[in-house]
């Protein structure tokens, strides 16, 4: 099994400061339905990891995050292709929960849910969380421009740009424009490996 990690807000679609409250919030980054779609029909299995302390704030309740998640799932199939799964933190940054990013609770629910070890495998996000979550697990850091990852880009310029993460420095991540971006590299390296 190939596995890929996503994050969903800022990767897939749209941040919005007050948070994706709805589906009709929820608008896709240009070429990252068809992203997904393509990484699917090149056999990877595609899950999403996302905090959704939004929940925790009573910003939106599980039928709109549901909503939410159907309206990507749906876009995707549209696409011909599929999410596997999708895996998100209800908990406020204060809940001190294992599951919240930087934690790594959300990849541990996704390896024993697919039975596969999630090292090596692409985690691609805009976020340090992201990324810090992924290096605990061994993944491959993938950093996207969209979202928030200009700014993530700025903070792994700095001399120590993870406390949650000692290790991890701008030399392990790759950079991408967007998940389309990302896609591509993947699917082209996919192909050279044959």
């Amino acid at each position: 099994m190939k596995l890929v990690i996503l994050d969903r807000d800022g990767v897939i679609n749209h941040e919005r400061a007050d948070f994706v409250k709805s589906a009709s919030e929820c608008e896709p980054i240009a070429g990252s339905i068809e992203a997904i779609a393509r990484l699917h029909q090149a056999d990877f299995t595609v899950v999403i990891a996302t905090n959704q302390s939004g929940l925790a704030r009573a910003k939106f309740d599980l039928d709109d995050l549901e909503a939410i998640h159907e309206k990507l799932t749906q876009l995707v199939l549209a696409a011909g292709g599929e999410i596997s799964a999708i895996f998100y933190c209800p908990h406020a940054p204060d809940d001190d929960c294992k599951c919240r990013k930087p934690k790594p609770g959300l990849i541990d629910a996704i390896e024993a849910e697919f039975n596969i070890s999630a090292a090596d495998a692409p985690f691609i996000g805009d976020t340090l969380r992201d990324l810090e979550a992924g290096f605990s697990k061994g993944c491959k850091l993938w950093l996207v421009k969209t979202g928030n990852g200009l700014k993530t880009l700025d903070l792994l310029k700095s001399p120590t740009p993870s406390a949650n993460a000692p290790g991890l420095t701008l030399d392990q991540v790759q950079v991408f424009d967007d998940l389309a971006a990302a896609t591509d590299y993947l699917l082209t390296s996919a192909s050279e490996n044959l």
